[in-house]
């Protein structure tokens, strides 16, 4: 049990920060229809299966594919035949075995148009069926429509609405009431957040962050709390034209035994360029996950020891004992300790819930 006024239903929380996160009222939703992402990987699913079939008949029986698309019986042809049934093997498993099938359609939909030029080719020469190609053709492009319609919608929901979505999660040695101060005091996140230059209250929920980006530029957006529920979440969203927009939650749960405190950031943001921009960013360690991951275990050890420390031990010198890292303000547990009691504990605060 936590200590002190008990928060809002565990159910109502989860619905709350699901909200917060997407920016409106979530409610639930039927089975996926036609069209939408999950239709699009069931179809996906379903494609994989034939193309990993059709290359397998391709490989085994190169002659009887070779006389139903109207191709004379030439040892050529065959090996041309296997080459492409190796081909929709390889797509067929690319599909099913990643966690996207994007790439994999998308490689469907360029095999499709080399089957469809192969096609146009052995119609115009002299000794093709062309009834039988012209059916092969007409064949593969209803394939290939099929194909070309399941990777645009899996391209959509992917993109969605251009936002990144994480979850990241830390245990750290120390109570939820001792965390929950600690994360109050958002001054302090420069010390131990890369790339974060500045944090400055604006206000009783409102603050405006600064954060060095990729070629030496900087953004800037200014936050507002939209619930603090004390000892147990806080949720956040970026006011109307930040340089990035973001928003997230973070819960504060005693860990199982009552053995420390569970940290839960659930986080998502709109990353320039989309998709590639956060590649990019990563590149140089500045994509938002990242600078929450290691964030998270900075403070955890800023929490469970007092400061931040790394090694600096070496195969080829003697065992040196952790220090600060240089450069770094370190910051005392106690001095956070001292400061939690002074904290205003906020009244709950919830947000309005729009129906979608």
């Amino acid at each position: 049990m936590r200590s002190g006024r008990a928060g809002p239903p565990a159910q109502k929380r989860r619905n709350i920060t699901m909200a917060v996160i997407a920016g409106r009222h979530i409610q639930s939703r039927p089975n996926q229809a036609p069209g939408n992402g999950g239709y699009a990987e069931q179809l996906a699913n379903g494609l994989g299966w034939f193309s990993i079939g059709l290359g397998v008949v391709e490989v085994l029986a190169p002659r009887k594919i070779a006389q139903l698309i109207g191709v004379s019986d030439q040892a050529d042809r065959r090996t041309l035949v296997r080459f492409y049934g190796v081909r929709e093997i390889a797509a067929g498993v690319g599909i099913l075995s990643r966690q996207s099938p994007v790439g994999g359609m998308w490689g469907r939909v360029a095999g499709d148009l080399v089957d469809l030029a192969t096609l146009g080719a052995i119609m115009g020469s002299k000794n093709a069926n062309r009834t039988r190609t012209g059916v092969a053709a007409a064949a593969v492009l209803g394939v290939a429509a099929l194909d070309l319609y399941c990777s645009q919608k899996l391209t959509q929901a992917q993109l969605g609405d251009g936002r990144i979505r994480m979850t990241k999660s830390i245990i750290v040695d120390r109570s939820p009431e001792e965390v929950y101060a600690f994360w109050k005091k958002i001054e302090t996140f420069p010390r131990f957040v890369d790339h974060l230059e500045s944090v400055h209250r604006i206000g009783e929920k409102d603050s405006h962050w600064k954060v060095a980006a990729p070629g030496g530029m900087r953004v800037e957006w200014d936050a507002e709390v939209k619930m603090d529920d004390p000892n147990a979440l806080i949720a956040w969203e970026s006011k109307p034209g930040a340089d990035i927009g973001n928003a997230g939650t973070v819960r504060f749960e005693r860990a199982t035994g009552g053995r420390g405190t569970v940290i839960k950031v659930d986080f998502e943001y709109t990353a320039p360029a989309g998709k590639t921009g956060a590649g990019f960013a990563k590149l140089f360690g500045m994509e938002p996950g990242q600078m929450v991951e290691t964030a998270l275990r900075r403070m955890k050890q800023i929490l469970e020891t007092g400061d931040i420390v790394r090694s600096e031990a070496s195969i080829h010198r003697g065992l040196h004992p952790a220090v600060p890292p240089a450069g770094r303000r370190s910051i005392s547990l106690a001095s956070v300790s001292a400061n939690a009691a002074a904290l205003p504990q906020p009244k709950p605060t919830t947000m309005e819930e729009k129906n979608i």
